[in-house]
């Protein structure tokens, strides 16, 4: 097994490993310090059986199912689809534009995911990238002032038509407003990240004009190439990226083209 760095800041590919194997204990271990330290790890060339991603994800804690059950893998519930396929009737097999925004998934729960690993199985000749920000790099570049301003502030994650646009009126009542620091502390690491995205409604305990202000000022710093590595997918990918220490962003692509993918998700803890 080999961990070649991807950027600077985030993503590292690990080559010569075949994830249908449980991997054992000392290369395990070598995985997971390059998942703290580099937030965003690559496998290319796998071929996985959803038992097999299953497993996999699972040596980093319980998953997830998602809220979205329509979205389910038949018999596999902790794997939800990403996908623009269509069944017999033409209803979407899976999300079909999930994610086409600066986000940490499912941010809007108390207790948000730990990381997400998503595989591809099909996937268009062009475009449908994702792009991964180092939270990590984000804060770290924050001038001193910018630093003490955000200190002890929490922000209101929820969502709406606009960011759920998939979510049934029942789902989107199941979700509550829920309040977060805007800077967390990894519970693994130590490190400190900014934690926000687009499921932020506001910054709370300031004027609706510092939050305003904050938040968009945030936006544009976190969208910096200098913190970005941006993933060109390949059929048999695995990416696994760390939820508490990254915001992804999928791009967009010509829908005449496939694009399948299976994810799993991780449970994490409460930010703090």
């Amino acid at each position: 097994m080999t961990i070649t760095k991807l950027h600077d800041h985030v993503g590292a590919e690990i080559s010569n490993v075949d994830l249908t194997r449980p991997l054992n204990n000392a290369a395990f271990t070598s995985v997971e310090k390059a998942f703290y330290e580099k937030s965003v790890l690559v496998f290319r060339g796998q071929n996985l059986s959803p038992d097999a991603h299953i497993a996999f994800s699972r040596r980093f804690g319980p998953l997830e199912v998602h809220i979205l059950h329509q979205y389910q893998l038949t018999n596999h519930s902790e794997i939800l689809l990403l996908s623009n396929k269509t069944d017999s009737d033409g209803n979407p097999l899976g999300l079909v534009e999930a994610g086409r925004y600066w986000h940490t998934d499912v941010s809007f729960t108390k207790i948000p995911s730990m990381g997400s690993f998503l595989y591809a199985m099909e996937v268009p000749p062009d475009g449908g990238d994702t792009l991964f920000s180092s939270q990590f790099a984000a804060y770290d570049a924050l001038p001193e002032h910018w630093k003490t301003r955000l200190e002890n502030l929490t922000a209101l994650h929820g969502l709406n038509k606009t960011t759920a646009p998939k979510f049934t009126d029942a789902q989107l009542a199941l979700v509550k407003g829920v309040e977060h620091p805007l800077v967390r502390t990894h519970p693994k690491t130590g490190r400190k990240a900014l934690y926000a995205g687009v499921f932020v409604d506001k910054i709370l305990n300031v004027s609706d004009a510092e939050s305003d202000e904050t938040l968009d000022y945030l936006r544009g710093h976190w969208a910096r190439d200098e913190f970005i590595y941006r993933h060109r997918w390949q059929v048999g990918d695995l990416v696994m990226w760390d939820n508490r220490s990254i915001l992804h962003h999928a791009t967009s692509f010509d829908p005449q083209y496939v694009r399948h993918m299976h994810r799993t998700t991780v449970e994490g803890e409460r930010p703090i």
